[in-house]
């Protein structure tokens, strides 16, 4: 079967097809036939592409290509803002560092995505709850079921803000695929005037979400197989950049080790078998003697590292953890074990 993309091909932030069925530069989306027009206000993430216009006339295997190849682009579109979603992190983690906390705010799909990478950061990182917190307009009953009305509600955002008392250390990002979403506005606004560091993620250029962010990330897409539906690409684009924002700082505050999940939660078998493999390959103890210490370390890997390495009880490890900033590779210098 014939690529259902020939001659799609990107350079330098254009996007071109030989067919002239679409045409993108600077901001720009055209096609020679008339078919699509968007230029400074229109949204791409609402247009209907022509090259998806029968989808539901073809067979699935085509209409999965069709699919793949769309989502093959994704990472592309966020190549290109990586400096911007580089920057972001960077203060973010800055602010984290000193106390601060971490909020994402979205509507519907947006706000989905952002309250899983928060519930992702207590069994990944062993972080606080309280640290990342995903907000989602219309509550918790919008994450299984549409809210009408919530995504509009311009002041719910800002009051979700109050109500979580922001200050001059925390970070919000706010998710929106349009950039227009009110309650993610009103959220930014209402972060921005209270002194927290304000970031943007949109998937439309030039968007009211990026004029008012500190740090405006655009991962500009395109219109999605099934038109307007950004759980499609624009999703998969905010997941990718979210996965970024909160690995990336959290490696910056030291919460990995290498790549190990050092601050891992030891909550099941699984994990339990994984602490144990990452005490042992730092220490070069065995599996028996990396349980051992683990398990008198409440299952702390970086306590467990350093009773081993220090001939240290729990408390005296912990001691010499919370003296180095609680960074394993600054306690076994310390410690002369590094």
């Amino acid at each position: 079967m014939t690529d259902p993309l020939t001659g799609l091909s990107t350079e330098h932030g254009e996007l071109e097809t030989e067919l002239g069925e679409l045409y993108t530069e600077q901001g720009e989306l055209y096609t020679e036939q008339g078919e699509l027009y968007t230029e400074q206000g229109e949204l791409y993430t609402e247009q209907s592409d022509p090259r998806y216009r029968e989808i539901d006339r073809l067979p699935t295997e085509e209409i999965a290509r069709l699919m793949n190849a769309a989502d093959a682009t994704v990472p592309r579109a966020v190549a290109r803002a990586i400096p911007a979603v580089s920057a972001a992190i960077d203060a973010i983690a800055a602010r984290m560092a000193r106390g601060g906390r971490l909020f994402y705010v979205g509507a519907g799909t947006s706000g989905r995505l952002g309250v899983l990478d928060a519930s992702e950061c207590p069994p990944t990182f062993g972080t606080d709850p309280e640290l990342v917190q995903g907000v989602i307009a219309g509550g918790e009953a919008a994450l299984t079921r549409s809210v009408e009305g919530a995504e509009d509600d311009r002041d719910g955002g800002a009051a979700a803000v109050a109500d979580r008392g922001l200050g001059l250390l925390d970070s919000l990002v706010g998710i929106s695929a349009s950039g227009r979403a009110p309650f993610v506005l009103g959220a930014l606004d209402a972060a921005a005037r209270r002194g927290a560091l304000t970031v943007s993620l949109s998937c439309n250029p030039g968007s009211p979400l990026s004029e008012r962010a500190e740090h405006p990330i655009e991962v500009v897409v395109g219109p999605e197989v099934v038109a307007g539906s950004t759980r499609l690409k624009a999703g998969t684009a905010q997941k990718l950049v979210l996965n970024m924002i909160s690995t990336i700082v959290m490696i910056r505050l030291g919460r990995t080790y290498g790549n190990a999940m050092i601050e891992v939660s030891a909550v099941n078998e699984k994990l339990a078998r994984r602490a144990t493999r990452m005490v042992g390959d730092i220490t070069g103890a065995g599996a028996a003697a990396a349980r051992g210490a683990l398990e008198a370390a409440d299952w702390n890997v970086k306590v467990a590292v350093l009773m081993i390495e220090r001939d240290l009880g729990p408390d005296g490890a912990r001691a010499l953890l919370k003296a180095n900033g609680d960074r394993l590779e600054a306690a076994r210098r310390a410690g002369g074990a590094a």
